[in-house]
């Protein structure tokens, strides 16, 4: 009889998450196991628990899965896992704190999409970026991402800049990248949107960052994203389920918007695709959010 395919769900958080738990069974594991309140330095017992209980075929029906919030947390807890392998015995391994890996790889790849399909094959690079909401996890994976793709990002914090500039020192230092800290309130969030050609709102559920009134000033604006499905809207005027209808609101004339759940097809089919290939693989895989961003294209490309 084949062993049957389990996951195993390791998180900081006090209880892993059921959006997680749901993705990994419609992705066909037939077991979900977690744990709760695990540490870094936890990782690599339960890592090893896990490869050396199975044998060679059963590993191959074993994965790991990283939950939690914190994105360095995460990160560091992907590190662990990887590092604890004892080939033959290895498994895969899948890291999406909060969902943001595979969010933000949506929302950058959504962007990239109608840049390139409204504006003239346009791409991220050289393009001016501002992330709204930047020092949460989307928001700043989001920010590494369009970073990558060589646009001039602008990572902001609606509480203060020190928030913004500590995010900003973990892209660089994690993955080499720089993006640029700044303070969005007020008359200065004004001028960053001004001179923005795409905004990402990436802030918490239900709040308001980018007004109809602050629109008005988006001269240079082409694509505007929003994560935010509980209302109001984050950014005024983009409907949850917009995928690339032109932003009436923006000064620029040339904008169009891209709601939340239009983002969030993409993720879904994103995260769970991922869970199936690390599922089916016939050799260890180990899956972050560059992984993410390159099956979120893949699906935004096709639709």
């Amino acid at each position: 009889m084949e062993k049957p395919y389990i996951l195993h769900l390791f998180t900081p958080a006090p209880q892993a998450s059921p959006f997680d738990v749901n993705m990994a069974y419609d992705a066909g594991y037939d077991a979900v196991a977690t744990y709760a309140g695990v540490p870094a330095s936890g990782v690599a017992a339960l890592t090893q628990d896990a490869i050396f209980s199975r044998g060679p075929k059963g590993v191959r029906r074993t994965g790991i899965f990283i939950g939690g919030r914190e994105v360095d947390v995460a990160l560091d807890m992907f590190d662990a896992a990887r590092k604890a392998m004892v080939p033959p015995f290895e498994v895969s391994v899948f890291a999406d704190p909060s969902g943001a890996f595979t969010t933000a790889a949506a929302v950058v790849a959504a962007v990239e999409k109608h840049l390139a399909r409204h504006h003239g094959g346009a791409t991220l690079s050289g393009r001016k970026v501002l992330v709204l909401g930047g020092t949460g996890p989307v928001g700043l994976v989001a920010a590494a991402l369009a970073a990558q793709e060589g646009a001039q990002v602008e990572l902001a914090s609606h509480s203060n800049l020190a928030r913004a500039e500590s995010a900003a020192a973990l892209v660089a230092d994690r993955y080499g990248l720089k993006v640029k800290p700044v303070l969005a309130i007020g008359q200065a969030l004004q001028t960053l949107v001004a001179g923005a050609e795409v905004v990402i709102a990436a802030a918490k559920a239900g709040a308001e960052v980018l007004s109809a009134q602050t629109l008005a000033s988006a001269a240079a604006l082409l694509v505007a994203a929003d994560v935010n499905a509980v209302p109001p809207a984050g950014i005024a005027g983009v409907g949850v389920m917009d995928d690339g209808v032109p932003l009436a609101a923006a000064a620029s004339g040339k904008a169009v918007g891209i709601g939340a759940l239009a983002v969030g097809n993409i993720k879904y089919q994103c995260e769970k695709g991922l869970f199936e290939a690390m599922r089916t693989a016939e050799k260890a895989r180990y899956i972050d959010f560059r992984d993410a961003f390159a099956a979120a294209r893949e699906i935004a490309r096709a639709r």
